[in-house]
């Protein structure tokens, strides 16, 4: 027997297959943060020379339709928290769209019942913030920027929700500044999400879990 015909081949590793769906987040979290960075900004008072309106309809294209779809692709990536997530705030931008379309500015018309209009959406706000709070304690299971979002995402709705059963203006602006510091965080964890996927590995920093198990 010659030596070759003795050697014995290792035989190739199988080839690793690669996600059929990519990374659906970064989209997911686009499309948050530009139709909260709109709404947010209105709220803080900066649109004096503008309708106001401008976020209404990216609420029901870009947070609403573009976040929703974006969360039934997590589920195909099996990712119950990205599922969750951009499902139900693709959902939150879609519901309130339609109540200010189909309910909100007819109370708004009147100024009798443009109180109504307040607490309407205060107990939307209230309802999301409980929901959200649940969804913060999570996302420390997730990295420091995604927990960065809900966290200030949290202040954000306490303090539209008090400021709107309280009908105060002051506690509105207050929200609409911590919003659009919320939309900033969300901008940058898409833009790391972005680019740390195109490269396949972690560039711009996420942090890390804060917890884990």
């Amino acid at each position: 027997m010659s030596v070759n015909e003795d050697r014995i081949t290792t035989p190739a590793p199988p080839p690793v297959a690669a996600s059929p769906v990519a990374d659906p987040a970064p989209l997911g979290l686009a499309g948050f943060a530009l139709t909260t960075f709109l709404l947010s900004a209105f709220n803080a008072g900066w649109m004096t020379h503008a309708s106001g309106l401008s976020w209404w309809s990216y609420a029901l294209a870009y947070g609403g339709i573009v976040q929703l779809l974006a969360g039934m692709w997590e589920f195909r990536n099996r990712n119950v928290f990205g599922a969750t997530a951009f499902g139900s705030y693709g959902g939150f931008w879609i519901g309130l769209f339609f109540y200010i379309q189909l309910v909100g500015a007819k109370l708004l018309a009147h100024p009798i019942t443009a109180r109504l209009f307040n607490h309407d959406v205060g107990w939307i706000l209230l309802a999301w913030a409980i929901f959200n709070t649940y969804m913060l304690l999570w996302s420390m299971a997730v990295n420091w920027a995604v927990f960065g979002v809900f966290l200030t995402l949290e202040v954000t709705e306490i303090l539209l929700f008090a400021g709107n059963f309280a009908v105060s203006s002051g506690w509105i602006k207050a929200g609409g500044y911590v919003g659009v510091l919320t939309a900033l965080v969300a901008w940058y964890t898409s833009a790391a999400g972005v680019f740390n996927g195109m490269r396949g590995r972690t560039v711009v920093p996420v942090g890390k879990p804060l917890i884990s198990g």
